[in-house]
């Protein structure tokens, strides 16, 4: 099959795989923004997934960025890269997913494929999204059209394990085009594929592993409130058991972005559907989603045995992204713990080099300090940026009495950690 491949969502994933295609076939990238086009036609992104140079470089091999159906309407291979969030109430929301399905749908062709790649629950492609493109195009699933998936493993701000370099899950909707999916990813994943027998095989496993490591977190994190009650120290514990080499290297911390903090809930959603209510992930979940108010009640409890006076006490939080040295700020936990001081009665500050300031303040309602200034009371290290190392923290106390707390584990010293 001669693949020309359209990537539907520009993100955090379907950019570097679009690029990664681009070496190989004509690929067209489309998402529904225009700004994200205007800025990445001019050779930048602003994620950081990719450099200047790799958009360039993705523009010279012949890629084109588009937000116009028209302009996908000649390719012959789709591949589905948009978010799939949950909604307030925790719920999945396939808007994002259903909408793009409807968008392909309306330029669907027969012998088309489309691929998805957004996390979903077992079953989603072929129940949610293929009636939807039926329905739009007027064709049969496996008779006009194909399906695949081939679950995303980008791992956001990570330039190491690059999209190319990450083993690849792929599935088709029939057997022979199963094998097409696994020959198309295998032509550009260095790393290797592994061909699941079914499409909702593949779902299902892209769906545990985040729950998985969800689960391993939400342990630790539970050792460290029950090593801090005890007054043993959670990294120095954990240090000791690392010397076995079946202990897992997990660490306490706060679980957010748009997959270990989300996906779980799509699999807990798919197995309430079907009548069991599963109480080891979502016990894992509650735990974790309540870790940024644990973090915050402890700041404040250091705070009084220091002698502050909590109402209107200057806090200042290092960091808002969801992890390390990325931009990326969706459902990042920080703003738990910022909430919770908030409603202390602290005037809290943030300041985070990595971070969008306009993103911040659309998304969290919060303004960044561009430089940070002054004497604060408490400091606390949410995300353990590698800038953050050229901090003087002793400059931005208040005093010997200001509180030192690190979330990370990273600080040499500090009043209290996870």
């Amino acid at each position: 099959m001669d693949h020309k491949i359209a990537v539907i969502g520009l993100g955090y994933v379907g950019l570097p795989l679009a690029h990664a295609f681009s070496t190989q076939y004509k690929v067209v990238g489309f998402d529904i923004a225009q700004w994200r086009i205007d800025e990445l036609s001019n050779g930048h992104d602003r994620t950081l997934e990719l450099s200047d140079e790799q958009v360039k470089e993705a523009l010279a091999n012949g890629m084109t960025f588009t937000n116009n159906l028209d302009d996908i309407a000649e390719c012959n291979t789709y591949i589905v890269t948009v978010p799939t969030p949950i909604d307030e109430h925790k719920r999945p929301d396939l808007t994002p997913l259903l909408k793009a399905s409807e968008s392909i749908g309306k330029v669907l062709k027969k012998g088309d494929i489309v691929i998805y790649e957004s996390t979903v629950y077992p079953g989603a492609t072929e129940e949610d999204c293929v009636p939807v493109l039926e329905r739009t195009s007027g064709l049969t699933f496996n008779k006009d059209f194909f399906c695949g998936y081939s679950p995303e493993r980008i791992n956001p701000g990570d330039k190491e394990h690059t999209v190319t370099k990450i083993l690849k899950v792929t599935s088709g909707s029939t057997p022979e085009i199963g094998k097409i999916v696994d020959d198309l990813y295998a032509s550009i994943i260095t790393a290797g594929t592994h061909l699941a027998p079914s499409i909702k095989v593949a779902e299902a496993a892209k769906v545990i592993e985040n729950s998985q490591r969800d689960i391993n977190i939400a342990f630790v994190n539970e050792l460290a409130i029950i090593f801090n009650k005890l007054g043993i120290d959670t990294e120095a514990v954990l240090q000791a058991a690392g010397t076995k080499w079946n202990f897992l290297p997990f660490r306490p911390g706060l679980v957010g972005g748009h997959c270990i903090g989300v996906d779980p809930y799509y699999l807990t959603h798919k197995a309430q559907e079907v009548g069991y209510n599963p109480e080891i992930i979502l016990a894992g979940r509650r735990l974790n989603d309540n870790m940024g108010i644990y973090v915050a009640n402890q700041v404040v409890k250091l705070m009084i045995k220091k002698g502050h006076k909590i109402e209107g006490a200057n806090v200042l939080v290092l960091g808002i992204t969801f992890k390390e040295n990325c931009p990326d700020i969706r459902n990042s936990r920080v703003i738990d713990v910022i909430q919770e001081l908030q409603e202390f009665g602290t005037n809290v500050s943030v300041y985070d080099p990595w971070a969008d300031p306009k993103e911040v303040k659309h998304e969290y309602g919060l303004d960044l300090l561009t430089n940070p200034a002054g004497k604060y009371d408490a400091i606390v290290l949410a995300v353990a940026h590698d800038k953050f190392n050229e901090l003087d923290l002793e400059t931005l106390k208040n005093g010997d009495h200001t509180v030192v707390y690190d979330i990370k584990s990273k600080l040499k010293e500090s009043d209290g950690k996870l």
